[in-house]
């Protein structure tokens, strides 16, 4: 909870990989209160009411994926909406903003090859984005090799998706406006 406020706050798209990561360590942990609490929340350096806050919020994306039935894979709603929303602004920035066009032109084609590999034609271009972000994150985790191409890859996506993060959050503060 602490570390998703801040990163709420400070980069939309790593808020919305942080909570993929999330609910697959809930997962892990078989969304299991105790262990959850156990693993999660008393290790923290807090005092008891901000440990109770933490541990309601973990308990609340455990009974959000219960609620959408996605005990198993798949993600919450929640984070689903905001890439909608980010899915908006890019809309808006490949009509209005050169540069992202550029940017977003040299991703088009890897992003093509990734929903091929995936055989996901259903998602967005941005969910796509995101699932390899996340692909990537998790092989980093478990310290498996990435192919020199793939990270390449990785990283024309990455930009367009911090782009487009950085351009999302100023239009919701209100520091720059649509046109």
């Amino acid at each position: 909870m602490l570390i998703a406020k801040q990163k709420r706050r400070e980069n939309i798209a790593e808020y919305i990989l942080y909570l993929w990561q999330i609910e697959d360590l809930l997962r892990a942990l078989n969304f299991d209160e105790i262990q959850i609490r156990k693993i999660l929340v008393e290790p923290l350096q807090v005092d008891e009411n901000t440990k109770t806050q933490v541990n309601a919020w973990y308990m609340g994306i455990v009974q959000l994926l219960q609620f959408e039935k996605k005990q198993q894979s798949g993600h919450a709603s929640h984070s689903l909406h905001l890439i909608a929303d980010l899915n908006d602004v890019h809309l808006h920035l490949l009509q209005r903003d050169e540069k992202y066009v550029t940017i977003y032109d040299a991703a088009k084609p890897l992003i093509n090859d990734f929903a091929k590999k995936l055989e996901k034609h259903e998602e967005s271009e941005l969910e796509l984005c995101f699932h390899a972000l996340y692909a990537r994150m998790l092989l980093s985790l478990k310290n498996q090799e990435i192919s020199t191409e793939t990270q390449q890859a990785i990283d024309v996506i990455s930009k367009m998706i911090a782009y487009l993060s950085a351009k999302y959050l100023r239009y919701e503060s209100g520091e720059e406006k649509w046109e």
